[in-house]
Parts: structure tokens; C-alpha cells; sequence
């Protein structure tokens, strides 16, 4: 059995890192994040490549070595093999951020099996995929590891228009619990970060000011940043996080505490509506 480093321990620092879907948003904050801590970033991106390349050039600004590729993840499971390429590339992979996705805002009966299997494609099948391709590297190393799966306040509470999103998300916060206990006998930790709404270019809030957006329904009373994610994410990839696995981290402004108080003040059915 691999125990993880204890947080004083300074060889259990991760070196390599891939982090999927980094071309905008919160994929991008991570990956600049741990280029901050001195760890070589792999970055996947779907269309949007010159968004990757900014982020790489972010990476680079802050001292850290950068591979970029392009990964499809409803192209499975061939796609998965960038891990592999991006690891050979860096030297190792130490710690694996799933952070691709995509989602819906159509009821479930009017949506088509097609994008029912493409939504759950990219946020469930392909980070089980990216997981075990980089367990294995982690496995053959021998240096422990960490694996962070970025869900969604939706790992846990449901959303009208989001069927087979809410379903990929709880299916992946299951599976990073399993994955936590199958992968704990090598030192490799597991755990999810369920982000709420967030100003990125998927929420519409692409270089928007989350202080200058209000939002009088979450206690804190604005969407967050990137960054505040990111900084999760770092913390679960650094030795001080060695004891923690199998945990998820919401971190939506106590938006989810909300649900009580929220359905009390509705005055009209417009929450019927995606």
C-alpha cells in the first residue's frame, strides 16, 4: 500500500498536472492556479484554440511548462489517449482535473436521445475515462496522486431543462467516491468540487465582474469567480489535502442552503420554465 505525503512532506508536491477543458473559465483558472505553485500544466481544449493558447501563455507567465491538445470527448474512447500524450510530454501526471463539460436547457421530454448521450458522453463517460488513464501513470509511479472532478451544485440538487447534466454531474460525484476507495490503497485521493454559478463564458459572464452582478437569492449576493474555484482545486492538489478523498466541495455562495427560503417567496410558476 502507497500512503499519501503528510503536508510537511516537500517530495509530495505534484510536478505535472492535466487539467481538461482549460481554454476559458474555471478549467483556465485551475490551470493557472497550479502553474502559481509550480506545477507543469497539460491542457485539453474542444474548438477554442486560441483561448488554450492564452492560458498557455498564462501558464508559461507564471514559470510553469505547458502541453496543449485537443480533446473530444464525444469521440470516446479513443480522445481519452491525450492524457497519455500530454503525460509523455510533461514527464508524469501527479494530479488530473476533469473539468470538460457541457449541458442543456431543454425539458426531458422533448429532448432527443442523441443529445441526452452527448451531454452525458462528455461530463460522465469522458471523465471516467481521463480518470483511468491517468491512474495508471499515477499507479506506475508510485507517488500517490490526486484526481479532482469539477460537478456542479447539480452533483446534488436538481435544475428544470437540465436532465442528463444533473444525472452526469451525481453520476460523477458517485463516481469519485468509488474511485476514492479503489484508488486509496496507492496514496491517489479523489475528490469533486461542486462549483454554483460561476461568471464564465458557459454561464454568459465571459469578463463580467461577479461583485457587479447581483444576486439577491444567495447569501453571499453575486456569482462567483473562477478563481475562488481554482483556489479549491489547489488546495486538493497540495499535501496539506492528503487526508481528504472521497469528499465533495460545494462552493456556491450557500446558494444549495437556499432551497427552504427560496420556495417560500415564488410568486408566480415561472420556475416551470428551463
Amino acid at each position: 500500500m502507497t500512503t499519501a505525503p503528510l503536508p510537511n512532506d516537500r517530495t509530495g508536491e505534484p510536478r505535472y498536472a492535466v487539467v481538461t477543458g482549460s481554454d476559458s473559465g474555471i478549467g483556465k483558472a485551475v490551470a493557472v492556479a497550479l502553474a502559481g505553485g509550480r506545477v507543469d500544466v497539460g491542457l485539453t481544449f474542444h474548438e477554442d484554440a486560441d483561448g488554450a493558447e492564452r492560458t498557455a501563455q498564462q501558464v508559461r507567465d507564471a514559470g510553469a511548462r505547458c502541453a496543449v491538445r485537443r480533446l473530444d470527448l464525444t469521440d470516446l474512447p479513443a480522445a481519452a489517449v491525450v492524457v497519455d500524450e500530454l503525460a509523455d510530454e510533461l514527464g508524469g501526471v501527479d494530479v488530473l482535473v476533469n473539468c470538460a463539460g457541457t449541458g442543456t436547457r431543454q425539458k426531458a421530454m422533448d429532448m432527443s436521445f442523441e443529445t441526452w448521450r452527448e451531454v452525458l458522453s462528455v461530463d460522465l463517460d469522458g471523465a471516467f475515462l481521463c480518470s483511468q488513464r491517468a491512474a495508471k501513470h499515477m499507479i506506475a509511479a508510485r507517488r500517490g496522486g490526486r484526481i479532482i472532478n469539477i460537478t456542479s451544485v447539480h452533483e446534488h440538487l436538481p435544475r428544470i431543462g437540465a436532465a442528463p447534466y444533473c444525472a452526469a454531474k451525481a453520476g460523477l460525484g458517485a463516481l469519485t467516491k468509488v474511485l476514492a476507495l479503489e484508488l486509496s490503497e496507492h496514496g491517489i485521493t479523489v475528490n469533486s468540487v461542486a462549483p454554483g454559478e460561476i461568471s464564465t463564458p458557459m454561464t454568459g459572464q465571459e469578463d463580467v465582474d461577479p461583485r457587479e452582478q447581483p444576486r439577491p437569492g444567495v447569501p453571499l449576493g453575486r456569482p462567483g469567480h473562477a478563481e475562488e474555484v481554482a483556489a479549491v482545486v489547489a488546495f486538493l492538489a497540495a499535501p496539506a489535502s492528503g487526508y481528504v478523498t472521497g469528499a465533495s466541495f460545494v462552493v456556491d455562495g450557500g446558494m444549495s442552503l437556499m432551497g427552504p427560503q427560496a420556495s417560500q417567496l415564488l410568486t408566480d410558476e415561472n420556475w416551470r420554465q428551463p
